[in-house]
């Protein structure tokens, strides 16, 4: 279905959304001449120093092409054959990544209940209990995603106290960032709060979901790990030939706060929309809004009416539960005549 001659904005997913200009802009420049393959270029040099600059002088950054990817080049670094990663049940590396840590990694996920998409340090010692024991996987990695599936966010202090209880007990932390920029904007804080600073190991960067085209990154902190990237990254097949493009585009979202721009956009209009939604009968919301995601619980009459005008996804059918995404072209008059259309299924 074509969405710009069948629907209006699509509020399905921000990876609808197109390519924001300045990244455009970003790679045109890159495209001309001919440069050095698989990374050995200078735009590549350019996004690994940005990312120092942003992350930290110990940050060692690592473009690649997609979020899943980059998920498990990250947690490959950490995980032994017979180790098991601990994360939340609704995470996306155990409910929209097809299985891949457990086909590509051979690793077991241990999941975790929660209400709102986000572990706490007891959910982590709960499933520690095998540490030790031949009998059972051992957890070696916890693993976050930032922002959640659920669109809340992560302060810096839960992420640290994380931290603290996974190191305290040998184990690493992961931060599954493909909404990092957004958790950023939405806590008024750097992307150094919520992930050096915070004692994160290892996490990935998101900039498809934040303007950017196929572009997302790897960035490890801790040293000892960084040595195994590149051959992970080349046989889990994320090492792009032609690394310019996406580097550029990196360094974009990483030059003058670009990726805050996009996300404090697209964060604004998702909070507009579930403003709008205050009033309206029937109609609530299912999770703090804390991102660039509006989750809502509508009538069955109502979301049936709206999906026959726009793209969005069904989160839980049985609740009536329905996920709406916002994104950096996001403008008002969209979540305007949404939400009119909204009202008058609403009040039919």
């Amino acid at each position: 279905m074509l969405i710009d001659s069948m629907y209006p904005k699509s509020f399905a997913s921000d990876n609808h959304a197109g390519v924001h200009p300045t990244i455009l802009e970003a790679m045109a420049a890159a495209n001309h001449g001919d440069a050095p393959a698989y990374g050995d270029d200078s735009w590549t040099s350019t996004f690994e120093d940005k990312a120092k600059e942003v992350f930290g002088p110990g940050a060692q950054g690592f473009a690649v092409l997609n979020g899943a990817g980059a998920n498990m080049v990250g947690l490959a670094l950490m995980l032994g054959r017979y180790d098991a990663v601990i994360c939340a049940d609704s995470a996306h590396i155990a409910t929209h990544e097809a299985g891949a840590a457990e086909r590509l990694l051979g690793v077991k996920l241990m999941t975790v209940p929660t209400r709102d998409g986000k572990l706490r340090p007891e959910d982590v010692t709960s499933r520690l209990g095998g540490l030790g024991n031949p009998h059972e996987t051992q957890p070696t990695v916890v693993s976050i995603s930032q922002v959640t599936e659920l669109g809340t966010c992560y302060s810096p202090a839960e992420i640290a106290a994380l931290a603290d209880v996974a190191h305290e007990a040998g184990l690493r932390l992961h931060v599954d960032g493909a909404r990092l920029a957004n958790a950023a904007a939405y806590l008024d804080c750097e992307l150094k709060a919520i992930t050096t600073a915070a004692g994160v190991d290892v996490f990935s960067f998101g900039g498809t979901k934040n303007g950017a085209l196929a572009a997302e990154a790897v960035v490890v902190l801790d040293g000892s790990l960084a040595h195994a990237v590149p051959f992970l990254r080349r046989q889990s097949l994320q090492l792009a030939s032609k690394m310019r493009f996406i580097s550029a585009q990196l360094s974009a979202l990483l030059t003058d706060d670009l990726w805050r721009r996009n996300a404090a956009h697209a964060n604004l209009m998702a909070n507009r929309l579930a403003d709008g939604l205050a009033d309206l009968p029937g109609v609530s919301l299912a999770h703090p809004v804390q991102s660039n995601a509006v989750f809502a619980t509508l009538p069955p009459t109502v979301a049936e009416a709206l999906r026959q005008r726009y793209l969005f996804h069904f989160w839980d059918e049985a609740a009536g539960t329905v996920r709406w995404m916002t994104a950096f072209d996001t403008t008002p008059e969209n979540v305007d005549d949404f939400l009119d259309d909204i009202r008058k299924a609403a009040t039919a």
